[in-house]
């Protein structure tokens, strides 16, 4: 099991508890940047650590490369979270979140699409795989929770 999975599913209802809060305040239908940044400051609000861009180390064949990394919030370090306000999240928008989360090495992802009439219908909660398995990171499928 990853070692902050725990961690990570115990803030999950926090943080979709702070996107609600954004969505009944804001509302749908305005750009990312705007609920990203007002969901950024609702979770500085519930006292949680978020960071919103980090530099990391990329290897490939034996070749290193320092390189920043933007994605939207990582909070307390074990949940990355990526705000949308799209008509319909795709598959490209979980398979980055999922790429941003192996590179990072975080435990559980969420994609919040504030782009809904009901917030809690544009939540998807990823797992990295092999996360919450005993068996550690050997796990090879992708967990997916529609909205939790």
């Amino acid at each position: 099991m990853h070692p902050l999975f725990e961690k990570a599913s115990s803030l999950t209802e926090s943080i979709i508890g702070g996107a609600i809060e954004v969505h009944r305040d804001k509302g749908p239908g305005l750009i990312e940047s705007i609920y990203e940044w007002c969901l950024l400051k609702e979770l500085e609000l519930r006292n949680l650590e978020c960071v919103s861009q980090r530099v990391v180390e990329i290897q490939y064949k034996g070749f290193r490369r320092e390189e920043p990394l933007r994605f939207d919030l990582l909070v307390e370090n074990c949940v990355l979270v990526e705000a949308k306000a799209v008509q319909q999240v795709l598959p490209i928008h979980k398979a980055q979140l999922l790429s941003y989360m192996k590179l990072l090495n975080i435990p559980i992802g969420l994609l919040i699409n504030f782009n809904e009439m009901k917030l809690t219908a544009g939540v998807h909660r990823l797992i990295l795989p092999g996360a919450n398995s005993p068996e550690g990171m050997e796990q090879e499928q992708t967990e997916e929770t529609e909205n939790p």
